[in-house]
Order: C-alpha cells, then structure tokens, then sequence
C-alpha cells in the first residue's frame, strides 16, 4: 500500500467522522480492517488521531491564510484536508512539506471541487513556511 493511499484512507476515515458523526474509534477501526491496509496501519492511525487531536492548533495556524474564507465556508474535504496535512507538516517532520503538499493537492483535485487543489496548494505553502 503506497501513502497516498494511506493518506485517502485517513481523510475518508476523517470524513466519516465528521459527516457521519461516527465514532473516531469505530470509523478507524473499520479502515484499518480492509484488506491491504497492514503496512500502513501505524500511519493511518496517526494522521486520524492526530489530526483530530490537533484541530484547534491546526485551525489557528490555517484560518489566517484563507483570504476571505473561513474555515466554516470550506468544502468539508478541503478542510480536513487542511487540517491533516497542517498535522503531518508540524508533528511528522521526516516526511518533506513539499511532498505533503503535492499528496494534499492531488486528493483535493480528486475529492473535492475543481479548484481545490489551487487553492489547498496556496494555503499549505504558506503553513509550510511557518511550520
């Protein structure tokens, strides 16, 4: 399993969490039991549990750079997006900013709006020069 894959796993896990207000463990849990997932599972479990840790540390940094967005208005993948990789730039240091970065940009182009991946592209250059 690659770490994009990881990566979409975590953000539809997130997803679920928030949308469909299941429970974190419980929506966790049901991810990591596909099949395939082993490799990751270690990764999969961080980004979830510490993007939803770190939300309020993660809003704080990002609701700054939206220019006339607030966090409320985003397309719910946009921002969970946001979030975790504001997560993964602060707290996995061994992974390069620019590889969050372009991970993020490529599931915003397939989860989200068309112009998502401009923009999370714009919002997270500027978290990973203060990160």
């Amino acid at each position: 399993m690659t770490r994009r894959y990881a990566r979409e796993l975590a953000l539809q896990t997130l997803f679920s969490i928030e949308i469909g207000r299941h429970d974190a463990s419980v929506a966790l849990h049901e991810t990591l039991a596909r099949p395939g997932v082993e490799t990751q599972r270690g990764f999969i479990r961080d980004l979830v549990y510490g993007t939803l840790e770190h939300a309020a540390e993660s809003d704080a940094l990002i609701a700054p750079l939206l220019e006339g967005w607030t966090l409320e208005r985003l397309p719910t993948v946009d921002r969970i997006l946001l979030r975790m990789s504001a997560y993964e730039m602060r707290y996995r240091p061994h992974t390069p900013h620019a590889v969050v970065i372009n991970e993020a940009v490529e599931l915003a182009k397939r989860f989200s709006t068309e112009e998502s991946g401009r923009f999370v592209n714009g919002v997270l250059s500027s978290v990973g020069r203060s990160a």
